[in-house]
C-alpha cells in the first residue's frame, strides 16, 4: 500500500512532466500541489495498470436518455425499464449520451455539468442504470453552452468565468484552423466591457473553453471526479482533438491536447485502474490512431473508418477497400482497445474514409445514400470551400439496397454488417436504433431543421413494445437475432478485444474473411462474410482448418467434416467457424430470424 509521501512522489513523477508540456515549468511547479490536493482523498491503493478492463463479454449500447419515452414517466426510468426487459442479458454497458441540462445540439451544449436534465430524470436514475451496467458518460471538454454560468460571468466581467474563454481579434488570420462545420469560427458577443469575439468550433451556442488557463483544467478534473463517484466506468472525451488552440496552427491534435489526455489517464489510473478513457476524434484514420499515444493516452479509440468502409463494401458487394484498410490497422497496444461501431447519434463520418476509398466509389456512396433518403452534411475547408463531412441516415435504411438500387435483402444485409462488426478486434457497440432496425425519421428532421435528427428517433415505449412483441415485425426479428448473436459472441475467447486478428485472402472478392485466436490459443474462429446479394462459394481448404480438430459454425450449428469441400454462403450470410464450442447446446440456427 502506498503511503502519503509515496503517493505524492508518484504523483509528481507522473503528472508534473505533463503539466510542464502544457503550461511550462513555472506554472507546473505551482499547479501540481493544487491537483494533488484535489485528487488525494480519491486515490486507490495501487496505481498499477489494470489489463483486465475488458473481455469478450463486454458489449456496449449507445442511446440517448430519451430514445424511448412513456407518457407520465421520466425517460431515464423508461430506458431502465426497456433495458431490464429486452437487453439485461445481452449488453453489459450503456453509453447514455449527454443527459445534462443543455441549450442545443441534443445535449452537447451543456449548461450544467453537475445536474441531470430534469426532463430526463435525476441522478438516482443514472445510478440505478450504472448499478446494472457499465456506464459511459460524455465528458464534453471542448465547449459549453452559451447559457452556462461561466459564459454569463464572461459577459458580465465576473470571476471565474471572465477568464475561461478565448477572445480573438477578428482580423487574425485563422485560415489554418481545421473546421468540422461550416459555421463561423468566431462569435460576436456583447459584454460589459464592450464587443468581444470568442472561439466557437461547432456553433454560436457552443463556446470553446480556454484550457490555457490552469483553473479551467482544475474545473474539469473536478467534474470528472464527480462522474466517477456517480458510477462512470468509461469516460468519453467528446471532440477532444480541438481542445487546445494556437493561432497559426490547425488547432487540432496539438501536443498540449495529447498531454492533457495523458494527464487524465494518469489521474484515473491513480483513482481506479479499471476506469477507461475513450477519445471521440472523427478524423482520418492515421490521426485517430495517434490517440493511443505510446499506449499512454486513450484506453479506447472509436474505430471511425469502419462505418463508411463497411457500408461501402456492402453497397458494392466486394471486400477490396475494407480488406486493404484492415490489413493496415495495427493491433491495439497493450492496455488499449478499439471501440467498434457502425452507427451512432452522429452521421457516418466521411473524413475517416479519406484516402481509403476509390474516388468513383466515394461519389457513388454519397449518391446512393441520398437515394435511400440520407442527407449530406458539409464542413468548411481552410480555403473557404465546403466538402462532405458526414452522411446522415439510419443505418438500417442505408442498407436497404446496393449501388444498383433497393432490393429484398435489407434485413440480411443489415445483420451481416452487425455480425461483421462484432467479430472484429475490439469492443462492439450498438446504437439503439440499430438494435431496433429504426428507419429514417424524416418528420424529426422537419421538426428540428437538423440533418442528424434523421437517426435520432424517439420511440413511444408502448408502440415499440407492441412491435417487439410481434414476431413478424422487422424490429422484433432484427433485435431477436442480434441478441442471439451477441450472446454467442460473449462466450468466445477468440473474440476477446485483444485476441489475435489476421486478415484472410479468399479468392472470391465478395467474401470478407479474417481469423481470430484466443489469447490462450485454445480457440480459433474463422469469421467469413458474404458481402453480396448472390450465393458465393467458400473453399474450406483455403482456411487451413486443422484436421485433428472438430469444426463447427457457431451461428448455424453446422459441422464441417470435409475440410476440402466447397461451402455455399447465402446472400449476406456470416459464419463463425470454430474448433471450440462454448456452449455446445446454445445454437438455434442461422435463419431463425427469417421464420
Amino acid at each position: 500500500m502506498l503511503t502519503s509521501i509515496n503517493k505524492y512522489e508518484k504523483f509528481l513523477s507522473h503528472i508534473k512532466p505533463l503539466l510542464t508540456i502544457v503550461y511550462g515549468a513555472d506554472t507546473a511547479e505551482s499547479l501540481a500541489p493544487r491537483l494533488f490536493s484535489l485528487l488525494e482523498e480519491h486515490f486507490g491503493d495501487s496505481i498499477d495498470e489494470d489489463f483486465r478492463k475488458w473481455s469478450q463479454d463486454n458489449v456496449m449500447l449507445i442511446t440517448y436518455g430519451d430514445s424511448i419515452t412513456q407518457a407520465g414517466e421520466k425517460p431515464l426510468f423508461t430506458l431502465d425499464r426497456f433495458l431490464e426487459k429486452y437487453l439485461k442479458d445481452t449488453i453489459t454497458g450503456v453509453h447514455i449520451l449527454p443527459f445534462f441540462p443543455y441549450s442545443s445540439d441534443d445535449g452537447f451544449a451543456v449548461i450544467d455539468y453537475l445536474q441531470v436534465n430534469p426532463e430526463l430524470g435525476e441522478w438516482q436514475d443514472i445510478k440505478r442504470i450504472s448499478s446494472q451496467f457499465n456506464l459511459m458518460v460524455d465528458f464534453v471538454v471542448n465547449h459549453v453552452s452559451s447559457e452556462c454560468r461561466w459564459f454569463q460571468e464572461f459577459k458580465e466581467g465576473k470571476k471565474p468565468g471572465c477568464d475561461y474563454f478565448i477572445e480573438v481579434d477578428p482580423s487574425e488570420d485563422l485560415s489554418a484552423v481545421v473546421r468540422p462545420r461550416s459555421t463561423p469560427l468566431l462569435v460576436k458577443v456583447d459584454t460589459i466591457n464592450g464587443e468581444k469575439y470568442v472561439w466557437a468550433t461547432f456553433s454560436e451556442d457552443q463556446i470553446d473553453v480556454n484550457f490555457a488557463n490552469p483553473n479551467v483544467l482544475i474545473e474539469y478534473l473536478s467534474i470528472l471526479l464527480f462522474y466517477i463517484q456517480a458510477g462512470a466506468r468509461y469516460i468519453r472525451l467528446d471532440a477532444v482533438g480541438f481542445l487546445w488552440k494556437k493561432v497559426g496552427t490547425p488547432c487540432i491534435h496539438l501536443r498540449e491536447t495529447h498531454a492533457i489526455v495523458r494527464l487524465m489517464r494518469e489521474m484515473l489510473q491513480m483513482i481506479d485502474p479499471g476506469i477507461a478513457i475513450i477519445t471521440e476524434t472523427n478524423v482520418p484514420n492515421r490521426e485517430n490512431l495517434s490517440y493511443f499515444g505510446n499506449r499512454n493516452e486513450a484506453h479506447m479509440i472509436y474505430n471511425f473508418s469502419l462505418p463508411p468502409l463497411l457500408l461501402n463494401a456492402l453497397l458494392q458487394g466486394k471486400s477490396e477497400h475494407l480488406k486493404t484498410w484492415m490489413m493496415s490497422m495495427p493491433p491495439a497496444p497493450l492496455g488499449c482497445a478499439y471501440f467498434n461501431f457502425t452507427a451512432s447519434h452522429d452521421g457516418i463520418g466521411l473524413r475517416p474514409a479519406e484516402g481509403l476509398l476509390a474516388e468513383d466509389e466515394y461519389h457513388t456512396l454519397l449518391e446512393t445514400m441520398q437515394k435511400f433518403g440520407g442527407k449530406i452534411s458539409m464542413r468548411q475547408r481552410p480555403d473557404g470551400t465546403e466538402s462532405p463531412y458526414e452522411v446522415n441516415i439510419s443505418l438500417f435504411d442505408a442498407l436497404k439496397g446496393t449501388v444498383a438500387g433497393e432490393d429484398e435483402w435489407q434485413v440480411e444485409r443489415f445483420l451481416c454488417s452487425q455480425t461483421l462488426m462484432m467479430s472484429l478486434e475490439g469492443i462492439p457497440a450498438f446504437y439503439i436504433h440499430s438494435l431496433l432496425a429504426t428507419p429514417n425519421d424524416h418528420d424529426h428532421v422537419k421538426r428540428t431543421g437538423r440533418n442528424r435528427s434523421i437517426n435520432r428517433r424517439r420511440w413511444d415505449y408502448q408502440a415499440l413494445d407492441a412491435q417487439l412483441q410481434d414476431p413478424t415485425s422487422t424490429h422484433a426479428r432484427v433485435l431477436k437475432e442480434l441478441c442471439r448473436l451477441i450472446k454467442i459472441r460473449r462466450q468466445q475467447g477468440a473474440f476477446h478485444p485483444n485476441a489475435t486478428q489476421y486478415t484472410l485472402h479468399p479468392l472470391n472478392p465478395a467474401l470478407f474473411a479474417f481469423w481470430r485466436q484466443s489469447v490462450t490459443r485454445d480457440q480459433s474462429i474463422f469469421s467469413v462474410h458474404n458481402l453480396s446479394n448472390k450465393p458465393q462459394e467458400l473453399q474450406l481448404g483455403h482456411l487451413n482448418l486443422v484436421s485433428t480438430d472438430s469444426w463447427c459454425d457457431l451461428i448455424s450449428g453446422e459441422r464441417f467434416e470435409d475440410f476440402e469441400a466447397t461451402h455455399i454462403l447465402q446472400p449476406y450470410q456470416s459464419v463463425w467457424i470454430t474448433n471450440k464450442l462454448e456452449p455446445k447446446d446454445d445454437l438455434d440456427g442461422w435463419s431463425v430470424y427469417l421464420s
